[in-house]
């Protein structure tokens, strides 16, 4: 029970997105756009990255409250994975909906729905925050009696599932839809019209949303997106600026009872769905890149894939501090692809000071500390590897 769904359908995930990114060119249809995909696949890798460090505490709450309060001890039988199945998915359910109608659980949520595009790179796309409000919505399931180890790999196909969701090339199924979460059914969550606001929650199942209230059919195509534009394809950014907007309103209210209204009414574009300006609604955020802009980030994002997975699959093995500094070497480098991205300015300065500082950093490591050991030589060629494109970006096709 030790191998995690998961992370053994990572490598299928990225080879389906670019099967469908490759389709999506030939038949000219336009649903990846190049900075987009940077910015969901980024937002997933922040997510993964800094729960290294937040899903040790989840667990031990989870695997706490089953040791010392639990009903009985459930056995490891088909029968009873199949009644945890339904009741993870319930309780994602209740878990899903909240984080839509909650202010602060909004704040760990909105990261998945800032994506204007609908392509299987946003199923990638998840809140760095989202789990520390949802994970109080599976303790029932700790309580009545389901061991942490079996409730993480059952809890993880309801995650697999409603990755092949994410997509525009599968229309309506059927009877299936009765029953299941469908593509068309997720279209419908993620869109921002005013008919498809706060609509179809369910992770695995819909007939959750059927029985509560809240399933709504798809009946014309949706504009994707939170009402607000989020005007930023920085994972970094887009991590942090819900957090900013929360704290900006909370003390825009002198009372305590204004601040917590705040904190746990619902978000305002769904409590008034009926202000939403249609037209607002259908326009992109789409800054234009150079070829040679788009180049250098498509080569050092892949070397960030090969950081990323090597701090995923080896953190355990090494120590806190090399942890701790190899993820935040990977948070800077999104950050950066993430300005480049974007088009800023300053983008290009703070990734040459990025490369040029985590060479030095690199070297001092090697010298100073045991932080650069044999398992991490991959982070040394890394490095390296990022200063072969620089030329790219001083091009004068760059600018």
């Amino acid at each position: 029970m030790s191998i995690n769904p998961i992370v053994l359908s990572i490598p299928v995930y990225f080879i389906l997105i670019v099967i469908e990114w490759t389709v999506d060119v030939v038949l000219k249809k336009g649903r990846y756009r190049f900075g987009d995909v940077i910015g969901n696949i980024g937002c997933g890798l922040t997510e993964q990255l800094t729960g290294i460090f937040s899903k040790i505490g989840i667990i031990a709450i989870y695997t706490f409250i089953y040791s010392n309060f639990r009903i009985i001890t459930i056995e490891h039988e088909w029968y009873w994975a199949v009644v945890l199945f339904i009741g993870v998915d319930f309780f994602y359910y209740w878990a899903h909906r909240k984080s839509h109608e909650i202010s602060l659980f909004w704040v760990g949520h909105i990261v998945h729905h800032q994506s204007e595009d609908y392509n299987l790179s946003v199923a990638l796309r998840q809140g760095t925050f989202q789990k520390l409000f949802t994970a109080p919505f599976f303790w029932p399931l700790a309580i009545l009696g389901f061991d942490p180890v079996w409730f993480l790999f059952i809890g993880a196909f309801v995650t697999v599932y409603q990755f092949w969701i994410h997509t525009e090339y599968i229309d309506k199924m059927g009877w299936f839809e009765w029953i299941f979460n469908t593509p068309s059914h997720h279209r419908v969550h993620h869109g921002r019209d005013p008919e498809y606001i706060d609509k179809n929650h369910g992770g695995t199942l819909i007939i959750w949303d059927r029985i509560f209230g809240t399933f709504k059919e798809e009946t014309v195509t949706p504009n994707y997106g939170v009402t607000e534009q989020l005007k930023t394809y920085n994972p970094i950014n887009a991590t942090l600026k819900p957090i900013v907007q929360i704290f900006n309103k909370v003390n825009l209210n002198p009372k305590l009872s204004g601040k917590l209204k705040t904190l746990f009414l619902g978000p305002g574009w769904i409590s008034s769905p009926e202000k939403i300006d249609r037209a607002a609604i259908t326009s992109k955020y789409n800054p234009k890149l150079s070829k040679n802009k788009i180049i250098y980030v498509a080569i050092v994002f892949m070397e960030l894939l090969v950081l990323s997975s090597f701090i995923l699959f080896q953190y355990k093995s090494l120590e806190f501090t090399a942890t701790l500094t190899l993820v935040s070497l990977a948070l800077i480098t999104i950050w950066t692809l993430g300005n480049i991205v974007d088009g800023k300015f300053y983008g290009i300065r703070t990734e040459v000071i990025r490369v040029f500082s985590f060479l030095i950093l690199v070297i001092g490591a090697w010298f100073l500390s045991d932080i650069i050991s044999s398992k991490t030589i991959v982070v040394i060629l890394f490095f390296i590897i990022s200063l072969t494109p620089l030329f790219l970006l001083f091009s004068k096709k760059s600018n």
